[in-house]
């Protein structure tokens, strides 16, 4: 039954202070659906982070954290070397697509790794000596620093299984390597940045003046 309007014709009082708190009400539901839902920052580290892309800077580790493998390693601009050689070899194609973690060995490592006309040649003619070097590099499953350390080892993708010590956030690998930026984030992907080659292929960096880059 509705409420009999008033002798002046208005609704009785409790009705006209009501709407007023329907209608407060209703906007703060809305206005709290509509707030955005803040974003999860992806957490770097290891000593060579604080000269990479932080904040807005394009390659910043958020950015990236939204990205396929292949277009986050072009972003990060110490990884220049392993990133075209995954084009030039095709495994880049090959890679896993339900989840990866990338040993990336820095543009500095292959550089004290292989000389000049070394590199070329396994990019150029050898990629089948290119390829399962690449492979050493790569392992199955999405692996944070911290998941790779309780497991003390880890299998690549050439078959190898390397260990894994020492204490995050500086983390070594087949006592060879060291984690120099780890837990960067890509899709279904971690990528940890390195210091050294993996893999069996001789060092070369000696052999001329002229070394990878």
């Amino acid at each position: 039954m509705s409420q009999p309007a008033t002798s002046n014709g208005t609704r009785p009082r409790r009705y006209r202070l009501l709407a007023p708190a329907l209608l407060l009400a209703l906007t703060a539901c809305s206005s709290t659906s509509a707030d955005p839902r803040p974003v999860a920052v992806a957490e770097i580290t290891g000593p060579l982070c604080a000269a990479l892309p932080t904040g807005d800077d394009p390659g910043n580790p958020t950015f990236l954290a939204g990205q396929p493998v292949d277009e986050a390693l072009r972003w990060m601009p110490t990884l220049t070397t392993f990133e075209a050689a995954l084009r030039a070899s095709g495994v880049l194609t090959e890679l896993p697509k339900d989840g990866l973690t990338v040993l990336a060995p820095s543009d500095d490592a292959f550089a004290a790794k292989f000389s000049e006309d070394n590199w070329d040649d396994l990019m150029v003619r050898h990629t089948d000596q290119l390829r399962p070097l690449l492979k050493a590099h790569l392992v199955a499953g999405t692996h944070s620093i911290d998941d790779l350390l309780k497991a003390g080892t880890a299998t690549t993708l050439d078959g190898t299984t390397i260990t894994v010590t020492g204490t995050a956030p500086t983390v070594r690998l087949a006592d060879r390597a060291d984690t120099v930026c780890a837990d960067y984030r890509a899709t279904y992907t971690r990528i940890h940045i390195i210091n050294a080659v993996l893999g069996t292929l001789p060092t070369t960096a000696n052999d001329s003046d002229h070394k990878a880059h």
